[in-house]
């Protein structure tokens, strides 16, 4: 899986024991122009089937660029929770450099003996590079952390979130379409931007 986490998430994983996001990857905006979304945010759970755009696009291949982003959240999501990508689909929706990126994080979030509960809130949005000549999409998600929770599994608790992470924030990932119409995530930012 790719990450979806941003700086903040770099902080969260170091200063919370471990976790990348997502990332995640898909803005808060409903256009190119960055104006923020009233839309009510999605939540990537391992339990539940991919969200569906919360405005369906009208382009096909936004709608298939979304769809794999959120089947990778989904998977991403259930190897979070347990620190591990074993019995998840993520080589279904993350090329091996983005896959690279949620191993990373399994491994810190394995070290530092922590796993996440809760669910994570995104609300992502594509946007098609329409000269590329591989056909590219680039995902900006609004991440909303108010109900996600790291949690020790050594101490059998919660921990909290360091103080100067956001409960909500922009973060990026890439979109590709392969040969035979499949569409994966190639790259998610796990730096973060700006809150939304």
């Amino acid at each position: 899986m790719t990450r979806h986490p941003h700086i903040r998430h770099r902080t969260l994983l170091a200063a919370a024991g471990a976790l990348a996001t997502l990332g995640l990857l898909t803005a808060c905006s409903d256009s190119s122009n960055g104006t923020a979304s009233t839309k009510p945010s999605r939540t990537a759970t391992p339990s539940k089937a991919p969200n569906t755009p919360t405005a369906e696009p009208r382009n096909p291949d936004k709608k298939a660029a979304l769809a794999v982003y959120d089947s990778f959240l989904r998977e991403q999501a259930k190897a979070y929770r347990k620190a591990s990508a074993k019995g998840t689909d993520l080589d279904k929706y993350a090329s091996l450099d983005a896959l690279s990126k949620v191993e990373l994080d399994l491994a810190s979030m394995k070290k530092a003996g922590t796993v996440v509960r809760g669910e994570l809130g995104h609300d992502p949005a594509a946007e098609l590079d329409e000269k590329a000549e591989t056909p590219t999409a680039t995902i900006k998600d609004c991440i909303d952390l108010s109900k996600y929770r790291m949690y020790d599994t050594k101490a059998k608790k919660v921990k909290p979130l360091p103080s100067e992470q956001p409960l909500k924030y922009i973060t990026t990932a890439k979109v590709e379409r392969w040969d035979g119409g499949r569409w994966m995530v190639t790259d998610i930012n796990p730096q973060g931007g700006a809150e939304c």
